[in-house]
Parts: structure tokens; C-alpha cells; sequence
């Protein structure tokens, strides 16, 4: 168990470093349409040469990324209908949905989905989806949008974890994580894929001591 929490806190740490979004001097630097896109100027945005909607800054990020970290919605529509591309990944392996998913950001999420973004795309250096990022946080509303837009629920990233597994394993046992392993069993979530050293989610939260996790897990037919 010692060694499980260590490695949680590592990956947390890992996960924190690489979604960052632009410094306040890469965005004072910025020009075209990263400047506009961190400013929410959509309508610089609106008349764009097509060839210029996915310019990339230093760390390979669009506007739309950056709109993205910076909640501008206007500007999200303005380069969509420009014709960005939505699933678009910058350095660190991160698309808009996933940089939403991440921040517990629902109403940029909603309109990403809503354009037509992807929920189902394998994103970061951990092989993993939003909805795996969104679980193991607790952003119980992300995880219903992206359920709700089709995210693969059993999809396993290169730790050999689920969503559920990661709720659990990264969660803190809490009403949000709680909200988030019923979501995701209420949607159809294996209860019997299981971790490298071949625990269940059930197993997982048993040894963490989460009692309300364990009933919904139960309840489930896990074992």
C-alpha cells in the first residue's frame, strides 16, 4: 500500500507539470492568432486564412488550446468555424477536451463537445482519455459530459488502469469520487478489469478503506 500511494503521488505531480497552460510570458509574447485566442478576440479570429488556424507556439499549442486554457468561448466557435482542428494534440499529448477534462471546466467542455470535438481520442504520455483524467480528479460533471458524448468507459492507459481504477486508486474517497464510480458503473464500467498486480477496483477500494466506494462496487457484482 506504501508503495501505491507513492506512486499516486508521482503520477499526480506528472500530471500537474504537464498540463500547464501558456506563462504569462509566453502569452505577453504571443502574436496573430495566439494573441488572439488569449485575449478572446473572436473576431480576429473570423476572417483567419485557413492555412494559419493550427499555427503552433513553442510547446506546440494551437489557439484553440490556448482559447481553451483560457476559457474563451467565442473564440473556440470562431476558430472551429474556421475550421481548427478540434482533436489537435500539443507537445505534452493534451487535445482542448482533455485541457477542459483536466481544469474541471464544464462550460468549455460543453461547447467542444457541442462543435464537434471528440471525447474518445487516447491523449497524454499516460496512453489515457479525458475521461480517465476527469476520474481520477473528481470533476463528477465532466465525467457525465463525457460519458454522455460517448468516451470509451474500459479504455486502459499505460499504468493498466481504468477510469474506475483511477477513481478510485487516485481519489480520495470522497462524495465527488463517489458520484464519479457511481457514474461510471451506472454507464456500463467493468467492475472486473483489473491493475498490473491484478487488483480489482473493488480490491483497490477495500484496501483503502472506502467504505461507500466498496457498497457501490459490490452492489455492482464486483469482486
Amino acid at each position: 500500500m506504501k508503495r501505491l500511494l507513492l506512486g499516486c503521488g508521482v503520477l499526480l505531480a506528472g500530471i500537474a507539470a504537464a498540463q500547464v497552460g501558456p506563462s504569462a510570458t509566453e502569452a505577453a509574447a504571443y502574436t496573430g492568432l495566439h494573441a488572439a485566442a488569449r485575449r478572446g478576440n473572436a473576431a480576429a479570429v473570423a476572417d483567419v486564412d485557413r492555412s494559419w488556424v493550427d499555427t503552433r507556439d513553442g510547446h506546440g499549442r494551437t489557439p484553440l488550446h490556448v482559447a481553451t486554457f483560457a476559457r474563451q468561448l467565442d473564440v473556440i466557435r470562431a476558430l472551429a468555424k474556421a475550421g481548427a482542428n478540434l482533436g489537435a494534440l500539443e507537445n505534452d499529448r493534451y487535445d482542448a477536451v482533455t485541457i477542459a477534462a483536466v481544469a474541471g471546466d464544464e462550460a468549455t467542455l460543453a461547447v467542444l463537445l457541442e462543435l464537434g470535438a471528440s471525447a474518445k481520442l487516447t491523449t497524454s504520455r499516460y496512453d489515457g482519455t479525458a475521461l480517465i483524467a476527469a476520474a481520477h480528479l473528481g470533476h463528477d460533471g465532466v465525467v457525465r459530459q463525457l460519458i454522455q458524448a460517448g468516451a470509451p468507459l474500459d479504455h486502459v492507459n499505460n499504468l493498466h488502469w481504468t477510469a474506475l481504477i483511477e477513481a478510485v486508486v487516485l481519489g480520495d474517497g470522497g462524495a465527488r469520487h463517489q458520484r464519479v464510480v457511481q457514474d461510471l458503473l451506472k454507464a456500463g464500467a467493468s467492475t472486473q478489469l483489473a491493475d498490473r498486480s491484478g487488483r480489482t477496483p473493488l480490491a483497490l477500494a477495500r484496501a483503502r478503506g472506502y467504505t461507500a466506494m466498496v457498497s457501490l462496487l459490490e452492489a455492482a457484482g464486483g469482486r
